[in-house]
């Protein structure tokens, strides 16, 4: 038996209709405090820097093992990355 084409649609439509009320009743968001912002945004900057030197100290001692398993030569202490220094912006050349 071939069920009509409505029937088909229905379920769709069901939870299209419900999704589309569940969103239309949410409330609008707090306005947002300035110095509260630039608090958190200082928190997830601290944790993500934290978070980096984590995996980094990770990093080392998966090398390290890996050098000392492997039977390679292991560098004394390891060189810190130096930074890049930026390129000073390109000045037009002056007209006389």
């Amino acid at each position: 038996m071939k069920a009509p084409g409505f029937w088909k649609w229905l379920p769709a439509l069901l939870v299209g209709g419900t999704v589309s009320l569940a969103l239309a009743k949410l409330p609008a968001p707090p306005p947002v405090d300035p110095a509260k912002a630039a608090e958190v945004k200082q928190k997830a900057a601290e944790a993500a820097k934290k978070s980096a030197e984590a995996m980094a100290r990770a990093q080392d001692r998966v090398v390290e093992r890996y050098k000392k398993e492997k039977g390679m030569p292991m560098a004394a202490a390891a060189k810190p990355a130096v930074p890049v220094k930026a390129a000073a912006p390109a000045t037009p050349a002056k007209k006389k």
